[in-house]
């Protein structure tokens, strides 16, 4: 009995709470009232979102700006390393062309290359006979452009690869015994003689030859063993050559 009781006790107080009391006109005023408080929360809300948008706008407008003006700073500063790298490049190609005209330049500069000399400078002079063969350092000097005759060994050393044109005139007194004569030697090589034989008077020979040289190759005049020639200060004995063009 004691529990039914209860249990009607328990459904008294659900219902009780379940219940919703009639909203008094006083109460609905209150209500509306706290509606329009909230409705303009809402719109300042909304006010200051749309300014912070607004704002926010405006600094991702400038940050855009300046990401483009720093696009563009960097799209220049590429050029100019692009340029840099044409200049550097020409430069290089400068240099290697200088370096090129460097290696040219003696070259160019022995373009002219012509000598002539006889043997004797001064006075009168018989060489020979000798046992072997003798070199003949033609002293007297007439021309010696580009300076690659040396007068003091007799030996033209050439200073450039190219064609040589060389002649030499052998000049002596008649000799029963002894004829006059001398040969051109290339680096140790016997090209061209000239050699005359007469056993009074005078006798005169003479011969030329072209020759390719490289650079350091030498030429000379040897005089034949038992050959008596003579000079004196009308030049009779020469050696003459030149450059006809480097190759």
């Amino acid at each position: 009995m004691e529990s039914k009781m209860l249990f009607t006790l328990f459904l008294l107080i659900c219902w009780l709470f379940t219940v919703q009391p009639e909203t008094t006109p006083a109460k609905k005023i209150i209500q509306h009232e706290k509606e329009d408080e909230y409705d303009r929360d809402i719109h300042s809300v909304l006010r200051e979102m749309t300014a912070m948008l607004a704002k926010q706008s405006i600094q991702i407008m400038y940050l855009q700006k300046e990401n483009e003006a720093q696009a563009a700073k960097l799209r220049d500063v590429d050029n100019l390393k692009e340029a840099i790298q044409a200049q550097t490049a020409k430069l290089k190609t400068t240099e290697e062309k200088l370096a090129e005209l460097d290696k040219l330049k003696p070259q160019l500069q022995v373009k002219q290359v012509a000598f002539s000399a006889s043997l004797v400078a001064t006075g009168q002079r018989h060489f020979g006979p000798f046992s072997a063969l003798y070199t003949l350092a033609f002293k007297h000097v007439i021309t010696n452009i580009g300076n690659a005759y040396n007068p003091n060994t007799g030996v033209f050393t050439a200073p450039v690869k190219g064609a040589y044109h060389f002649e030499f005139y052998i000049y002596g007194y008649g000799d029963a015994s002894h004829g006059s004569g001398a040969i051109l030697f290339k680096n140790g090589r016997h090209i061209f003689i000239a050699y005359e034989h007469q056993p009074s008077h005078t006798s005169s020979s003479s011969n030329g030859v072209t020759l390719i040289l490289e650079v350091g190759d030498v030429v000379y005049v040897r005089q034949r063993a038992t050959a008596k020639i003579f000079d004196s200060v009308n030049c009779h004995t020469t050696f003459s050559g030149h450059l006809l063009f480097t190759m």
